[in-house]
């Protein structure tokens, strides 16, 4: 397939969909997309979740691109090595320009969008249980990709975010790959289904479950906030 004819048949909403890069841009593109989401500003719209459950279910073929291993267990690992790596790199380098704006920004005056007691609000939290965030923030689209770098602002010890982004990564994709891997391997054997042929159904389900936290928090948070006897 040639670049004139994935323009000509492309729509915005494929952005959307992790099959779109597996098909397009295989392993690599998929290592850029984990950075983009985890580590730039612009990436917060990236399909994080589903894209490594995808990939896990093509863990086979993605790995054949650069070496394979003729093991189901070492190419999974194979890749999830790489987008361990580059979710690291990512978190880290959102956390690093955090940290490069973090002591202008306590100099800012007060603004609509800006104040500046939410900075010292944050700082506190991380504080007390940044490290819990860093981990739990992996597994929240858009959130994941804000945490490092309100962790660098606020000053969060860069040792102790070092620690916590290594372990929250490796959980992440981890967990995704490997759920991604086995679930279809047993989808097939016990039901006969590729899980392949329903990826929209997937990826969907996907995105409700992990968004269902961050609306629910959203929800009963503003509804706890406008009632005067909570």
């Amino acid at each position: 397939m040639t670049i004139l004819s994935i323009l000509l048949d492309f729509h915005w909403s494929e952005l959307l969909q992790p099959q779109f890069y597996i098909k397009n841009g295989g392993l690599w593109l998929i290592l850029f997309i984990i950075f983009a989401e985890t580590g730039l500003f612009v990436g917060f719209f990236l399909p994080g979740d589903s894209l490594l459950f995808v990939a896990g279910i093509f863990s086979n073929q993605l790995a054949a691109s650069i070496y394979d291993t003729h093991s189901d267990v070492l190419n999974l690992l194979l890749i999830s090595a790489l987008c361990i790596a580059a979710g690291i790199l990512g978190n880290t380098v959102g956390y690093m320009f955090g940290r490069k704006i973090g002591p202008a920004m306590f100099n800012w005056p007060d603004k609509l969008l800006f104040k500046k007691r939410y900075l010292h609000q944050a700082k506190d939290f991380y504080d007390k249980r940044g490290g819990g965030a860093i981990v739990v923030a992996r597994f929240l689209p858009i959130i994941r990709t804000f945490a490092p770098i309100v962790a660098g602002i606020v000053g969060m010890d860069k040792k102790k975010f070092t620690y916590y982004n290594i372990v929250g990564c490796i959980a992440w994709v981890v967990t995704m790959l490997f759920a991604g891997h086995y679930l279809n391997e047993f989808s097939k054997k016990q039901f006969g289904i590729d899980l392949e042929k329903h990826l929209e159904i997937i990826v969907i389900g996907i995105v409700l479950v992990t968004t269902a936290p961050v609306l629910i928090k959203l929800f009963f948070g503003k509804k706890k906030t406008a009632d005067p006897s909570a």
